[in-house]
C-alpha cells in the first residue's frame, strides 16, 4: 500500500526547514521515522479496547503536534494545525499503516520477547494472499466430525433426496450469510474479533454483547463436539479394548459408551487446555497437519469412490431375514455348516439360541428366517442409488432392515432388544438431522478471523469465504450422492459400523486402506477441538476488554502476554458441560443454535446498513442486495425452529437476558451502529406523522419543559422538582429539562456543558428520562422565553411548563426574579401551553419515599381543560402516591344549588373514570375585612416605596422584615377573630340554615354601615380592583387552609396575571396571600384546551 502514496515535503528543503525550526525551538523528525501504527488489544481510555476507534483513521494526529507547520503556502490554515493535520501528513501515515497478527500471533511475539529488554523487531506487512489466508482455514474449519461420523448415517436415514434438501438449505444460509458478511468485512478495517465485531460495530454493543456471548458459546460446544468426535472414533474405530466401562449385556452397551466419552472426554479436553495454555504457537504449527489430514481424507474418499465403479471393496454383511447383524462376535454367517460331514452349529446360532446343540430352543424369528449375506459396497453401477433415494425414519430401538430381503415375522418380539441386531440408537425425524447436519457447515467465520493477516483483506475476504463455501457445498452435495449410489441402504444407517465388523462406514469406502480415514479424521478432530480452545477464549477476552458487560471484565485480564488465562478457564468449564452430555448427536443442535442466531444478526446488520443508507456504508464487496440479507437471516431463523424450537427459544431468551442486561447495567458505548440510525428514521418518519395533525384528547398527557434555576457552581437548585417530574410522567412521554445561564455562548461554552452535565447526572440520580438543554443568552427572561418557543421538535413539542415558585422573591434586592416569573407565566399562556408551579418544591417527596394514607386535594374554582383532575390520576400511577386518595372542592355562589352541583360532579367524575370524594365548599359574600384593607394598604405602599426611592440595600432588607412582621401580626389577629367570630363557610345548604344566614347577615349589614364610618382615611384612596383581588385571596386562602392543610399535596388553579404590568408586583401578592399556611402546592394553570374526555 505504501508505495501508492508519495508525501511530498512543504517548504524550502530539508536543510532550510530543519535551521528555522531550531532557530524556533521545534525539530523535525526524519521522514523514515513516521511511526507504525501498531494495533493494541490493551482498552483506551474509552475502554472499548479499540484502537483509536475516536479518530475516523485508526490513528490520529497526537504525534504530530510537535510538528509545527513552518512555510507561507498554507499560512491561511497555520491555526488550525494543532487539530486539523496536512494532507500530506494524513497520507503518509495511511500508506505506512500496518497491523500485527490478530488473534495469537502478538501473543506468540510476547513470549518470544518475555523477559527480555529488547526492543521489538520491526513489523513486518502482512503478507497472506486468499488461498493460505482465507480458503484454506475457511476449507478446515468447515469440513470436520459431522462429514466423517455422521454424513453417511444421515444419507441412509433420511435419504439422498431429503439429505439433498437438508444440504442445500445450510449451505444456503452460510453462502447469504458470506455475502453480507463480505460486505460488511470490506466496509471497512475489521480488527480482532471477527463476527463479534461487525455485529456490536453494526447493530450496537448490546446486539452486539448478546450475539458475542452466543457466538463464544457455540465455539466453546463446537469444542465439546469435536472432542467427542475424537474420542467416538477412539473408542469404537481406533482401540475398543481402551474402554474402562464394559457392557455385560447388550441394552447395556449405550449407557457404557456414554460414561467411557465422559471420563476420557474430560482427560483430552484437561491435556487439550493445557496445550493451548503452554503456548498457542505450537497449535498453530500443527494448523498445517490437521488440513492436510483433512485433504488427504477427502482425497481418498473419492479415490474409493471411482474404485468402486469397476473393482468394489468386499465387505459382506450378514442378514436374518431382513434385518441386519453385529458383525462382531462371529465369523461366518451361517447357522450350521459342514465339518468332517457333521453338522456343527456356528458361533451365530450361539447368539440366538440357548446351547449349541442342534435340538437347543432358539430364538423364534432365527428359526424362522434364514440369514443371508449383501455386499455392503455394491458400487456406483449396482443401482443402489434407487433403494436409497427416500429416507427410512423411525424411533429408538427400531431395527435396521432391508425392505428388499424376504422375512416371516415372528410372533414374540419382546426379545429383539437382547439379540445382536443393528438398531437406531435416538429417535429419528428430518428436523432432528437438520441440527445434527447444521455444524457442518459452520467455520465461515475463519477468514474475517484473520484480516489483519491479509494482504489485502477487502478482496481476500469475500472471495476466499465464498470459494470455500462453494467448494465445501459440492464436496457435501457429491457426497450424498455418492454415498447413496454406493453403499447399501442398511450399512448407511448403522452409525457406529456394527454390520462391517466396527470399521468407519465411510473409511471402507476410502482407498487404499480405512485407516486413512480413521486417523485422518482422528487428527483432524484434535486440531478442530485445539482451534475452539484456541479461538473461544480470545473471543471472550475482546467482548470483556469491551467492557460491554461488567460481570466479565475479570476475563479480559492474562498472563503476561496476553494469553486470556481466565477466560481458558471458563471456556473448559463450559467445555465440560458438553462432554457430560457425552452424546455428538445431542450437542450439536445446542451449538447450531448459537452459530444460527449469530448468522441471523449478521445478515441483519448487513441488510439494515444497506436499506439505512448510512454515509458510511461503502463496502468494496458489490455483489450484495438487502433481499438476499433478509433471505439469509429468515433462514436462519426457520432453520432455528426447524432443527430444535425448544433450543431455539433458550437461545433466544439468553440472547434477550444478555441484551437487556448489557441495556441496563453495561457500559454505555456509541459506535455509529445501525440502530441507532434506525432509531433516527423512526424517529424522523414518526415525527412527521405526529405534525400532520395535534393529539385527540384522548392521547393528550403532559410533555414537559421543566425550568431549573441553578447555583453558583452550575448545580440544581431544586431537585426535587426533577423527582415530581419523575412521579408525575412515570417515563411515559416527553420530558425535557432546560435551563438557562447568563451570558453569550462563545464565553460560556464551557459553563453550558459543565452544567449539562450536572443536569444530566441530577436527572440520573432522580430517575428523570428525558433530554437535557441548557442555553446562554444576554439575560434569563430571553433565555427562558427561547426556551419555551423552540424547545421540541415538529409534533414531539412540550405541552406543560413546570417550575419552581420564586419564594425568595421578598427578600430579593433585584425584581428581575419575580418580573421574569411573571413573564414566564404570560409567555406559556401565550403559546397555549399549561403551566404548573410547584411551592414549597424541597419538601417534596422523593422518588424512594412512600406516602401512607393520606389525600390529593384539588380545588377546582374554574375550568382549566380538566388539567386540575388528570395530573392526580397521573401522580397516583407512581409507587410515592399510590396510597394517596383524591379529593376534589369546588366553590360554590349564593345562587349555585350545591346539592345539584355535587351530585354533577360525582356523575362526571364516574363517566371520567376517577375515583375521588367530592365536596362543594359554599362562599358566601361578606363585607372585606380590615385585615384585608390592612393587607392591601401594606401591599401598595411598598410597591410606591419601591418604586419611588432608591434605597440602600440595607434600607430594603428593613424594609422588607418590617413588612414581613406586620403581616405576621395581622394574621396573628385574624385568626384569632375566626376562633372567636362564627364559621362563615358552610358544607351544604338547606333551608334552616338559610333562615339562620339570612338573619346574620342582617345584623352584619348594620355593622357593615359602621365600618363605612369607622374606615380610616389610607382606605378610602386604595384601589378598589386591589382590595377585591386581596379579599378573594383572603377568603379562598381560608377557606383551603381549613379544608386542606393536612393534604399530602393541594392542587389549585393559578391566576393570571395582569394585562396592566404596571401590577405585577400586587400580583405575586395575591399569589403569597392565597397560598399562606399551605405546605406543598401545585398551581396549575391549563393551556386552553381540553386534556381529559368522558368518551373512550
Amino acid at each position: 500500500m505504501s508505495d501508492r502514496f508519495v508525501v511530498v515535503p512543504v517548504g524550502q528543503g530539508n536543510e532550510q526547514c530543519s535551521e528555522s525550526e531550531g532557530a524556533e525551538g521545534y525539530s523535525i523528525e526524519p521522514q523514515d521515522a513516521v511511526p507504525v501504527l501498531e494495533y493494541s488489544r490493551e482498552p483506551n481510555r474509552y475502554g472499548d479496547g479499540m484502537p483509536k476507534e475516536s479518530s475516523p483513521f485508526i490513528n490520529n494526529t497526537d504525534n504530530d503536534k510537535g510538528n509545527l507547520y513552518d512555510g507561507k503556502n498554507m499560512a491561511l490554515f497555520e491555526e488550525e494545525m494543532d487539530s486539523n493535520p496536512m494532507v500530506s501528513s494524513l497520507l503518509n501515515k495511511l500508506a505506512n499503516y500496518t497491523n500485527l497478527t490478530q488473534g495469537v500471533k502478538e501473543h506468540e511475539e510476547a513470549d518470544d520477547d518475555e523477559g527480555s529488554a529488547k526492543t521489538k523487531k520491526p513489523v513486518k506487512s502482512p503478507a497472506l494472499g486468499t488461498l493460505i489466508g482465507v480458503y484454506l482455514p475457511c476449507l478446515q474449519n468447515i469440513l470436520g466430525v459431522i462429514l466423517f461420523l455422521r454424513l453417511t448415517w444421515i444419507v441412509g436415514t433420511a435419504g439422498i433426496m431429503e439429505s439433498l434438501a437438508i444440504v442445500v438449505m445450510t449451505c444456503s444460509c452460510t453462502m447469504l450469510t458470506a455475502i453480507s458478511m463480505s460486505a460488511i468485512a470490506t466496509n471497512g478495517v475489521v480488527p480482532a474479533g471477527g463476527s463479534y465485531y461487525m455485529i456490536s460495530r453494526s447493530l450496537g454493543p448490546e446486539f452486539g454483547g448478546a450475539v458475542g456471548l452466543c457466538f463464544y458459546l457455540g465455539t466453546t460446544f463446537a469444542g465439546s463436539m469435536y472432542i467427542l468426535g475424537t474420542i467416538e472414533i477412539l473408542l469404537t474405530y481406533i482401540v475398543p479394548s481402551a474402554a474402562i466401562f464394559k457392557a455385560e449385556k447388550k441394552e447395556d452397551e449405550a449407557e457404557a459408551l456414554l460414561n467411557n466419552m465422559r471420563v476420557y472426554g474430560t482427560c483430552c479436553l484437561t491435556l487439550m487446555s493445557l496445550v493451548v495454555f503452554v503456548g498457542v504457537k505450537y497449535v498453530n504449527k500443527l494448523a498445517l497437519v490437521f488440513l492436510a489430514c483433512v485433504i488427504l481424507s477427502i482425497l481418498a474418499i473419492y479415490a474409493g469412490v471411482i474404485k468402486t465403479a469397476f473393482e468394489p471393496p468386499d465387505f459382506p454383511i450378514c442378514l436374518l431375514g431382513n434385518r441386519t447383524l453385529q458383525n462382531h462376535n462371529f465369523d461366518q454367517c451361517l447357522k450350521t455348516m459342514e465339518v468332517d460331514n457333521v453338522t456343527v452349529t456356528t458361533k451365530l446360532w450361539s447368539l440366538f439360541c440357548d446351547s449349541p446343540d442342534l435340538n437347543a430352543t432358539c430364538n423364534e424369528y432365527f428359526t424362522l428366517n434364514n440369514v443371508t449375506v449383501i455386499q455392503g459396497i455394491p458400487g456406483l453401477t449396482s443401482g443402489v442409488i434407487r433403494d436409497n433415494i427416500w429416507g427410512d425414519y423411525g424411533p429408538n430401538g427400531m431395527l435396521v432392515e432391508n425392505k428388499h430381503q424376504a422375512s416371516e415375522p415372528a410372533a414374540d418380539t419382546s426379545q429383539d432388544i437382547y439379540m445382536p441386531y443393528v438398531a437406531n440408537d435416538i429417535t429419528t425425524f428430518f428436523t432432528l438431522l437438520v441440527g445434527i447436519y447444521f455444524p457442518s457447515v459452520t467455520g465461515i467465520m475463519a477468514g474475517s478471523n484473520r484480516s489483519g493477516d491479509l494482504r489485502d483483506a477487502q478482496k481476500s475476504i469475500p472471495i476466499g469465504t465464498i470459494m470455500a463455501i462453494a467448494t465445501t457445498t459440492f464436496i457435501y452435495i457429491s457426497s450424498v450422492i455418492l454415498f447413496g449410489a454406493c453403499i447399501e441402504g442398511v450399512v448407511l444407517r448403522d452409525k457406529f459400523g456394527d454390520s462391517v465388523k466396527g470399521n468407519l462406514v465411510i473409511g471402507i469406502l476410502a482407498w487404499p486402506s480405512p485407516w486413512v480415514i480413521v486417523i485422518g479424521s482422528f487428527f483432524s478432530c484434535c486440531g478442530a477441538g485445539l482451534q475452539s480452545l484456541t479461538g473461544a477464549p480470545r473471543l471472550l477476552q475482546a467482548i470483556a476488554r469491551d467492557g460491554i458487560v461488567p460481570f466479565l471484565q475479570v476475563f479480559g485480564h492474562g498472563k503476561a502476554n496476553g494469553e486470556p488465562t481466565w477466560a481458558l478457564l471458563l471456556t473448559g468449564g463450559i467445555c465440560e458441560i458438553g462432554i457430560l452430555i457425552a452424546s455428538l448427536d445431542a450437542v450439536a443442535p445446542i451449538l447450531s443454535m448459537f452459530f444460527l442466531m449469530c448468522y441471523l444478526f449478521v445478515n441483519l446488520a448487513c441488510a439494515l446498513q444497506t436499506l439505512l443508507r448510512t454515509p458510511n456504508w461503502r463496502p468494496r464487496f458489490k455483489f450484495y442486495h438487502w433481499a438476499l440479507s433478509f433471505l439469509g437471516a429468515s433462514l436462519c431463523l426457520s432453520l432455528m425452529f426447524i432443527s430444535s424450537w425448544y433450543y431455539a427459544l433458550v437461545a433466544m431468551l439468553i440472547a434477550g437476558c444478555i441484551y437487556k442486561y448489557i441495556e441496563y447495567r453495561g457500559a454505555e458505548k456509541e459506535w455509529g451502529d445501525g440502530i441507532n440510525g434506525l432509531s433516527l428514521n423512526a424517529a424522523r418518519y414518526a415525527l412527521i406523522r405526529l405534525e400532520e395533525a395535534p393529539p385527540h384528547t384522548k392521547n393528550w398527557r403532559p410533555q414537559m419543559l421543566l425550568l431549573l434555576n441553578l447555583d453558583s457552581d452550575h448545580t440544581v437548585k431544586h431537585p426535587r422538582l426533577l423527582s415530581f417530574c419523575t412521579q408525575l410522567k412515570a417515563g411515559k412521554g416527553l420530558t425535557i429539562v432546560g435551563s438557562v445561564l447568563e451570558g453569550t455562548y462563545m464565553t460560556k461554552e464551557a459553563e453550558v456543558k459543565k452544567a449539562e452535565q450536572n443536569i444530566k447526572s441530577s436527572m440520573t440520580t432522580e430517575r428523570t428520562k428525558g433530554f437535557c438543554h441548557v442555553v446562554a443568552s444576554s439575560n434569563l427572561r430571553d433565555g427562558f422565553s427561547h426556551l419555551i418557543q423552540t424547545a421540541g421538535l415538529g409534533g414531539m413539542k412540550h405541552n406543560t411548563v413546570l417550575m419552581a415558585w420564586p419564594g425568595t422573591w421578598k427578600q430579593s434586592n433585584d425584581p428581575v426574579s419575580w418580573k421574569n416569573f411573571i413573564e414566564t407565566v404570560r409567555e406559556t399562556t401565550a403559546a397555549h401551553q399549561a403551566l404548573l408551579v410547584a411551592k414549597n418544591v424541597d419538601s417534596f417527596p422523593t422518588n424512594v419515599d412512600r406516602l401512607g394514607q393520606g389525600t390529593i386535594d384539588v380545588w377546582w374554582v374554574v375550568h382549566d381543560g380538566g388539567l386540575l383532575m388528570l395530573l392526580p390520576f397521573l401522580l397516583r400511577q407512581h409507587k410515592v402516591w399510590r396510597k394517596c386518595k383524591m379529593r376534589i372542592f369546588t366553590v360554590a355562589n349564593m345562587d349555585d344549588n350545591s346539592i345539584q352541583m355535587k351530585k354533577d360532579l360525582q356523575m362526571f367524575l364516574y363517566h371520567l373514570r376517577l375515583d375521588a370524594e367530592v365536596e362543594v365548599v359554599e362562599m358566601h359574600d361578606s363585607d372585606i375585612s380590615a385585615f384585608t384593607y390592612e393587607k392591601t394598604l401594606v401591599m401598595e405602599q411598598r410597591s410606591q416605596m419601591l418604586k419611588q426611592m432608591q434605597l440602600s440595600r440595607t434600607e430594603r432588607e428593613r424594609e422588607a422584615q418590617l413588612i414581613h412582621d406586620r403581616n405576621t401580626a395581622s394574621h396573628a389577629a385574624l385568626n384569632d377573630k375566626a376562633d372567636a367570630g362564627p364559621d362563615r363557610v358552610h358544607m351544604t345548604w338547606t333551608k334552616d340554615k338559610f333562615l339562620t344566614e339570612r338573619n346574620r347577615n342582617r345584623a352584619e349589614a348594620n355593622m357593615g354601615v359602621r365600618d363605612i364610618f369607622n374606615m380610616k382615611p389610607e382606605w378610602e384612596s386604595l384601589n378598589q380592583s386591589n382590595v377585591r383581588r386581596m379579599h378573594t385571596a383572603v377568603k379562598l386562602n381560608e377557606v383551603v387552609v381549613n379544608k386542606s392543610q393536612g393534604a399530602h399535596l393541594v392542587l389549585l388553579n393559578m391566576p393570571g396575571p395582569p394585562k396592566n404590568r404596571g401590577g405585577d408586583e400586587n400580583y405575586m401578592e395575591f399569589l403569597e396571600v392565597l397560598l399562606e399556611g399551605l405546605n406543598r402546592v401545585l398551581l396549575v394553570r391549563g393551556g386552553g384546551r381540553e386534556v381529559i374526555t368522558i368518551y373512550s
